[in-house]
């Protein structure tokens, strides 16, 4: 069993930055394809960035394409989120989560078998 513990959320201003990271605990996460997931009140949870299992593809939505970064340190076995130019649409809930059956990472929820807890993000006007 893995268990994901993300940290790095909090309030910032607008245009401001962010780096949230996934710890996973019991197995290396150099073993998953790992995506970040958000999920704002009153919608559905979205895809927001994923990183293949030897870091070397990535994937981002295009709302957060070119102020996102997703990165893994397999030595250190944490996935983290740099986020920049914040917007207060970016505000949401945002997950950790680790696929065992993509090799590349996937945009779709269910190709995910493990999922973190979640971190607040609020980005304020």
């Amino acid at each position: 069993q893995v268990q994901l513990v993300e940290s790095g959320g909090g309030l910032v201003q607008a245009g401001g930055s962010l780096r949230l990271s996934c710890a996973p605990s019991g197995r290396t996460s150099s073993r998953y394809a790992m995506g970040w997931f958000r999920q704002a009140p009153g919608k559905e949870r979205e895809s927001v960035a994923a990183i293949s299992r030897n870091g070397d593809n990535t994937y981002y939505s295009d709302s957060v394409k070119d102020r996102f970064t997703i990165s893994r340190d397999n030595a250190k076995i944490t996935v983290s989120l740099q986020m920049n130019s914040l917007k207060p649409e970016d505000t949401a809930v945002y997950y950790c989560a680790a696929s065992t059956t993509s090799y590349f990472g996937s945009y779709y929820s269910d190709h995910y078998n493990y999922w973190g807890q979640g971190t607040q993000v609020t980005v304020s006007s």
